[in-house]
């Protein structure tokens, strides 16, 4: 249902809360293009992967055992379990599960995780209100370009202010997703969206000072925006100009606000196929430094006792966030590109084949003192080619390695794996689903659920996709 000139300038008029409700409210799955439906089911695979990698983590566990009893008469499932709770706590779990692991998709331009947020309140309230697979999908896309939408208009002065967009901007989608779900008017999503601005929040104060509250900032903007759409349900109002209105979510949470970009080609064109999957758990922004370094090692056949010092060319977004070099704990490494890139080179002369960096990787490196002396003679510096050739959908990077008894050797990456531009296609992200699950699912179980699960939008009901258990 392509959107014209004209009624984009009738949604400017009604604002852009109005806008994206009406965009939810209308939006059909026959009318959505086909490489559209293909990125979804991608994106699927690779959210119930991280699920599988993150569902048994200390911090998931916690949280599970906090809300295990918490029940209701609107129950779902917590994902690979045969345990069901409270639907908002089990979108909370489950987004805890899928997105602490740094392993998630990401939209470059909108700095944010959209899928961890939406996948998890859209499968929760999809078991809720019984429904099929096509409603999901048309849910999660909803609430995708939602999440996407808002953030990049508010961003990078959102991010630069002190928030993380995954939570404040993440609760805005899984409320979006979940009014589509509950058939709600389009009134009552706006609603939904207006309750959703006064839940968001989520610092970024872990980039400077560690803390687990990363590993479950999904999970609460799961939860608010399950929340919100059952509020709006109910009959309850949240402000019709939440985001944009003069102390609505954008100019609080904002220096800056282009409400043009919220509204522009709205269900006609879709952000979320400028999405990144990631090959190494950690930032989307260190990927291409973490290639350069595998690249280099590789190449050159570089041991780390070789090293004298690294540069790692980045773009200046990335400065204090990503660049500390004496990360101070776990959650902090994952961040840190200075020792993402040592624990690259640590891993080339202790394996064979493609190299992916995970959660399991961060956390063995961070005692061993070898990669965290290397990770302290890599800086970080401002790179005017990396700047010039990051875009809204990949960040670039140049990786240059001082040898002691060799001449410098560096290398300059554009497109890592898995941005638009050099995409991980279904075969990709099921292979991957397949290695990282099958030890805790079995082999056969992961290869039934992949054939299963083929044409979601064909399901009555999402029970198929359910049917995953951990090994006992």
């Amino acid at each position: 249902m392509p959107t014209s000139k004209t009624n984009n300038s009738a949604q400017a008029s009604l604002g852009a809360t109005h806008a994206l409700a009406q965009f939810g409210h209308d939006l059909q799955w026959q009318n959505v293009p086909e490489h559209v439906k293909n990125i979804l089911h991608v994106l699927m695979v690779d959210i119930f992967r991280a699920t599988v990698g993150g569902i048994d983590r200390p911090w998931t566990q916690d949280i599970l055992a906090l809300y295990k009893h918490h029940r209701s008469e609107q129950c779902a499932q917590v994902m690979l379990h045969d345990l069901e709770v409270d639907v908002a706590k089990a979108a909370f779990i489950n987004a805890t599960a899928c997105g602490s692991l740094d392993w998630d998709d990401s939209h470059v331009a909108a700095i944010i995780h959209p899928g961890i947020c939406v996948w998890p309140a859209a499968i929760a309230m999809a078991q809720v209100t019984k429904a099929s697979g096509k409603a999901l999908l048309e849910a999660c896309l909803v609430g995708y370009e939602t999440a996407i939408r808002i953030g990049m208009s508010i961003q990078p002065e959102h991010s630069l202010r002190g928030f993380q967009g995954t939570p404040t901007c993440g609760a805005f989608g899984a409320a979006a997703a979940c009014a589509k779900l509950l058939g709600l008017s389009v009134e009552q999503h706006r609603n939904a969206l207006g309750i959703a601005a006064t839940f968001a929040c989520g610092i970024s104060q872990f980039f400077v000072s560690g803390s687990d509250i990363k590993r479950f900032h999904a999970g609460k903007a799961a939860m608010n925006g399950v929340e919100a759409a059952l509020l709006a349900a109910q009959g309850l109002s949240g402000p019709k100009d939440a985001i944009e209105g003069v102390q609505g979510f954008a100019r609080a949470f904002s220096n800056r606000f282009d409400e043009a970009t919220v509204i522009d080609r709205l269900g006609s064109y879709y952000e979320i196929e400028k999405i990144s999957l990631k090959p190494h758990a950690g930032s989307v922004r260190m990927q291409s430094a973490i290639e350069c370094a595998l690249r280099l090692a590789k190449a050159h056949h570089i041991h780390m006792d070789q090293i004298e010092s690294v540069s790692i060319g980045v773009h200046p977004a990335m400065v204090g966030k990503l660049t500390a070099n004496q990360p101070v704990d776990h959650q902090q490494a994952q961040l840190s590109t200075p020792f993402a890139v040592a624990l690259a080179f640590d891993l080339s002369t202790k394996r064979t084949g493609p190299i992916s960096l995970s959660i399991d990787d961060f956390a063995k490196a961070f005692g061993e003192q070898e990669v965290m002396a290397l990770a302290a003679k890599i800086h970080c510096v401002v790179d005017e080619e990396v700047e010039r050739k990051t875009t809204q959908e990949s960040v670039a990077a140049r990786v240059r390695v001082h040898l002691k008894n060799a001449a410098p050797v560096e290398t300059f990456i554009e497109h890592p794996l898995g941005c638009p531009a050099n995409p991980m296609g279904l075969s990709d992200v099921s292979a991957r689903f397949v290695s990282l699950s099958q030890d805790r699912l079995g082999q056969e179980a992961c290869l039934d659920w992949l054939s299963t699960t083929k044409d979601v939008s064909q399901m009555s009901t999402i029970e198929p996709l359910m049917k995953l258990r951990l090994l006992s």
